[in-house]
């Protein structure tokens, strides 16, 4: 059921149910992240693997010390400027957190969703919130109420609707190896913005098993359609017009039917990019076609998060 009632999704949590609930960045599958029936849940209805670990969500930074047993004089810094908001900090656990939610590793992923409804609902509970994104597990993630219904609406007894994401992208993860910060996924938060407020970063690659933050392995987001990348130009003139469909920056074909394209942004706005993305990914996906040719934008800005994206959608699986 798809609703506005914070009261109803607060009771399915107080329960031991999951439900889907809307974040800036995706809708994510939320159960109580201190309750291993609840975490054993969001696993089962994403069918997703138990050695990726799941994101913690907190009604306010100053809940971090009840989660994490060191909070960084640099993670202090980037929780100042971006908490709430698409930064995710990833950091020592405290016993409290399950192993089940960081998939046996010692650091937990926390971060402030920035979402009026889901604040609110924050507030209301007594612990914290696990929230991978509301999507069978490897699929593109959700950035509506009715993409989560879509895909697990009969898995799952409640959906609060926040209205479409705003962001659209996952959040940026950054962790700490001694004194240097590492961003271990790049995503709404761009490394650029992440550097002008700590200095350098290193930024990891994603990783194929076993990876030491969420949303690190190598095949995601993908749509069922085969994805392939390369030179648009090149692609669409070898293309089939009636079997094809095209995801682009900012460029139109014609030799391409109109409603066989998505173009991200027409002014080249990376954030407008972002918040389309996913959308643009499900409705190719549920054309009549054989393959989605994409390109991948500038690296920088928010474009690198959105090549991260897309190059894990056309990994192959």
């Amino acid at each position: 059921m798809i609703g506005t009632s914070i009261e109803t999704a607060a009771a399915h949590l107080q329960a031991g149910e999951v439900v889907a609930i809307p974040t800036e960045t995706v809708y994510g599958l939320a159960g109580n992240a201190l309750s291993e029936k609840a975490l054993a849940t969001i696993f089962e209805v994403k069918n997703r693997p138990q050695f990726d670990p799941l994101i913690v969500h907190i009604a306010e930074v100053s809940h971090i010390s009840r989660y994490a047993t060191d909070f960084p004089e640099k993670a202090q810094q980037l929780a100042a400027q971006f908490m709430p908001g698409p930064l995710t900090l990833l950091l020592p656990k405290r016993d409290i957190i399950p192993d089940l939610c960081t998939s046996g590793l010692p650091r937990v992923a926390l971060r402030v969703p920035n979402h009026p409804l889901t604040l609110e609902l924050l507030k209301k509970l007594s612990f914290p919130l696990a929230a991978p994104s509301a999507n069978p597990f490897g699929y593109i993630s959700p950035t509506t109420a009715q993409h989560v219904a879509d895909q697990l609406g009969d898995k799952i007894p409640y959906i609060l609707d926040g209205g479409a994401c705003r962001v659209g992208l996952e959040s940026t993860i950054v962790g700490f190896e001694g004194e240097k910060a590492v961003i271990y996924r790049k995503g709404g938060l761009s490394v650029e913005a992440v550097e002008a407020v700590i200095g350098k970063v290193r930024v990891m690659q994603h990783s194929s098993s076993q990876p030491a933050a969420p949303g690190m392995l190598k095949s995601h987001y993908a749509p069922r359609i085969p994805l392939v990348l390369g030179n648009l130009d090149e692609l669409v003139a070898q293309a089939d017009p009636k079997t094809t469909g095209i995801l682009s920056f900012k460029k139109k074909f014609l030799q391409i039917p109109e409603n066989h394209q998505v173009v991200l942004s027409s002014t080249g706005d990376y954030a407008e990019a972002a918040q389309r993305l996913f959308a643009a990914l499900r409705y190719l996906d549920s054309l009549p076609i054989r393959v989605i040719f994409a390109e991948l934008l500038p690296e920088e800005s928010l474009g690198r998060a959105i090549n991260d994206r897309l190059r894990r959608a056309a990994a192959v699986r």
